[in-house]
């Protein structure tokens, strides 16, 4: 062997052992993607959110974080999407209001639903009920009926706030018993509960999930759910339309919105990752216990779902001569 050859064999060693110590090229990740939720941390809105973040960011291949912007009932989270770039980097969890009750109860709103609000897909959907507590002691709708007739001065009904569903569910409800039921607006949940519980007002109406704990207890006892079906985690509980009331069916949703003006193959993407991440078990067994059933569909079925909701609500609060501002 030449002098030469030996020459180059030391360099090939010596190329091969540098090529072997460099770093295994990884696929390229895209820079964080984030979730806006315009509802506190620790909420059910921040809790679903941080549960699809955890999951999309496998199948988006990019980090995924989710952003609290609280205030005004999701418009403040609203703001801060309009002036996102439309690129697919940031996306909204928000309310059906935004879409079906702001635009009738504001006389002057922040944004455009069917401009500002680009369909992603719908990502849950939650029943409401009807409850009694201490008085009147009535076990059944039948039965609170008949006392709402014989007492329609004291046939109040509690609600976390005023102009939300469950404000408009309760005039549906006195429209088809007969009764002006009058609201009675709470700061939340959880002091409408102790007032129920106490006896302070008749009835309440809320998003299923904040009464089932305390139906269970035998606290307070839910008549009737406004949901198509019975519920899985009040199956004792009748529906309203069981019960000949099928005016006071209906779902709320919460949907993924995108900025103004995102490219239709985002959103696609954005749809797909969704859903597959929706149809999981794993993710199905922490939502439903909430009170939520994953939903995962089109764009397409997202926007007729806001049309139909829009539709439905818009003469009643038209009818109630409910403003919010």
């Amino acid at each position: 062997m030449t002098h030469a050859s030996r020459r180059r064999i030391v360099q090939c060693g010596m190329a091969t052992l540098l090529a072997a110590a460099l770093p295994v090229p990884v696929l390229a990740q895209e820079a964080p993607a984030r979730i806006l939720v315009g509802f506190p941390a620790g909420g059910s809105f921040d809790t679903i959110a941080r549960v699809l973040a955890d999951k999309l960011k496998v199948e988006l291949n990019r980090p995924v974080v989710v952003e609290n912007r609280a205030g005004a009932g999701g418009r403040i989270a609203v703001d801060v999407l309009k002036s996102s770039p439309a690129d697919g980097s940031t996306v909204m969890l928000g309310p059906d209001a935004l879409r079906s009750l702001y635009p009738y109860t504001f006389r002057k709103l922040n944004y455009d639903p069917a401009r500002d609000l680009v369909p992603v897909a719908t990502v849950s959907e939650f029943a409401f009920g009807l409850a009694v507590g201490s008085s009147p002691k009535v076990d059944t709708l039948a039965d609170y009926v008949a006392w709402a007739k014989r007492n329609a001065d004291r046939a109040n009904y509690g609600i976390p706030a005023r102009g939300a569903p469950h404000h408009f569910y309760g005039i549906v409800l006195g429209d088809a018993i007969g009764v002006k039921m009058v609201d009675v607006p709470f700061q939340g949940s959880a002091p409408m509960l102790t007032a129920l519980m106490g006896g302070h007002i008749s009835a309440s109406i809320d998003v299923l999930s904040s009464l089932t704990e305390q139906h269970r207890a035998g606290k307070i006892r839910v008549l009737a759910v406004t949901s198509p079906q019975r519920d899985p985690q009040l199956p004792d509980v009748p529906t309203f339309a069981e019960l000949g009331y099928a005016g006071i069916s209906g779902v709320g949703f919460n949907a993924m919105y995108a900025p103004a003006g995102t490219p239709a193959p985002v959103v696609e993407r954005w749809n797909k990752a969704l859903a597959k991440v929706l149809a999981m078990p794993d993710v199905r067994e922490r939502l439903v216990p909430m009170g939520f059933t994953p939903v995962g569909q089109s764009a397409q079925e997202l926007a007729a779902r806001g049309d139909a909701s829009a539709k439905r609500w818009a003469p009643v609060i038209a009818a109630s001569g409910f403003v919010a501002d």
